[in-house]
């Protein structure tokens, strides 16, 4: 087992500036806890997505197209997969979740990114499937982006269920910044909400709205790869890479406007201007903006008793600067940041598992868990 090191920094940055403040005036900083990082699984290239059976084992996709299982200390691939997989750039394999009743019906829902459709190329897809005998068994496809393309960024894409049964997933703006993410009758660059079988909600926000894409439940996004419900509120939080700064923390409010690439707090790679435009009546604004950007991936709150003195903390991987962020939230705000397994590598995602232990998918290395110091 590896001791983590564990760097901790302070910040509070001021929404709109592209400067941090160090200071530690008026703030009750929390103490952290000692862990060890110890290997679950191994040698897995990019972990995208992890869901936590009844059972113990932990289902992990590979971005590359696999789908694995990992119980009772060994690791297998799981067959039957959909053949219809895109992968280029940042899309492929992604994101999985197990239906809150899983053990009842057994469902699973997963994203990739497919090529089905006229056009070349690929655009974010949702599937659900069973687990027979180390295959997937009845899969349906529930949703797919319109239309492909064969650009190779910003396919999102998470999957989170409420407390009520609804599933949001993310699908990002497919590098078409200035068509899809502000036109509600395409698809890209939003935040959508099904049922578990796929029909689109009664009381989704733009149900009558004319060429409307009623599955989507708010719009205005960049690439948001953080979904995760607020373990008290029941809220949805969504975090997205912004451009060249920018990356932003959202609490998702159904038919709200996101602003992107309206409002930024980023700018282009180049170092140009996107817009002027930080703020705009009718947009929302972030709760949280990291400039320089993270490239945030993967998002958890904490509530479990293993973890006392981080209870209530949101946790966040880095993929450019390489390690686990965790925030103190106060009153939707960030009020603190702890930097947790610095230089181990790109944290692709976090999870806080049935079993109360966190669990870290690190790419070119495998999933972790971060075991307390007793």
């Amino acid at each position: 087992m590896k001791k983590s090191v564990v760097f901790i920094y302070f910040f509070v940055v001021l929404l709109g500036t592209s400067c941090a403040q160090v200071s530690d005036k008026g703030i009750n900083l929390p103490k952290t806890i000692d862990f060890t990082v110890e290997p679950i699984i191994t040698g897995i290239q990019n972990p995208w997505g992890m869901a936590f059976l009844p059972n113990g084992g932990i289902l992990v996709t590979e971005k590359s197209g696999e789908l694995l299982l990992h119980a009772n200390g060994e690791t297998i691939k799981i067959g039957n997969i959909p053949g219809n997989l895109y992968t280029r750039g940042q899309g492929g394999f992604m994101d999985i979740v197990l239906h809150p009743n899983y053990r009842e019906n057994g469902w699973i829902y997963f994203s990739f990114a497919s090529s089905e459709g006229e056009q070349k190329g690929g655009n974010t897809a949702i599937f659900r499937s069973k687990l027979s005998k180390n295959e997937l068994v009845q899969t349906q496809l529930l949703y797919k982006a319109e239309p492909n393309s064969t650009k190779g960024q910003h396919f999102g894409s998470r999957l989170e269920f409420d407390k009520k049964g609804y599933l949001y997933f993310s699908i990002g703006d497919r590098g078409d910044r200035d068509i899809n993410p502000q036109d509600i009758t395409k698809d890209c660059g939003k935040i959508y909400r099904l049922h578990d079988d796929g029909h689109i909600p009664n009381d989704n926000p733009f149900i009558g709205k004319t060429g409307a894409k009623t599955a989507i439940f708010s719009y205005g996004h960049r690439n948001p790869q953080g979904l995760t419900l607020h373990p008290e509120t029941g809220q949805l939080w969504e975090h997205e890479h912004g451009p060249r700064g920018g990356d932003e923390i959202n609490i998702i409010q159904k038919g709200k406007n996101y602003g992107w690439p309206v409002i930024t707090y980023g700018i282009n790679y180049s170092g140009t201007k996107i817009t002027d435009e930080t703020s705009r009546p009718g947009m929302e604004q972030p709760i949280y903006q990291w400039t320089p950007s993270i490239g945030p991936s993967g998002m958890t709150f904490v509530s479990s008793d293993k973890y006392p003195k981080w209870k209530g903390n949101l946790l966040a991987g880095s993929l450019s600067f390489q390690y686990l962020e965790r925030m103190v939230i106060e009153n939707n705000k960030v009020v603190y940041r702890e930097k947790l397994l610095d230089g181990m590598g790109r944290v692709r995602n976090v999870k806080q598992a049935p079993d109360g232990f966190i669990y870290v998918g690190i790419e070119g290395k495998g999933v972790y868990k971060l075991v307390p110091d007793m």
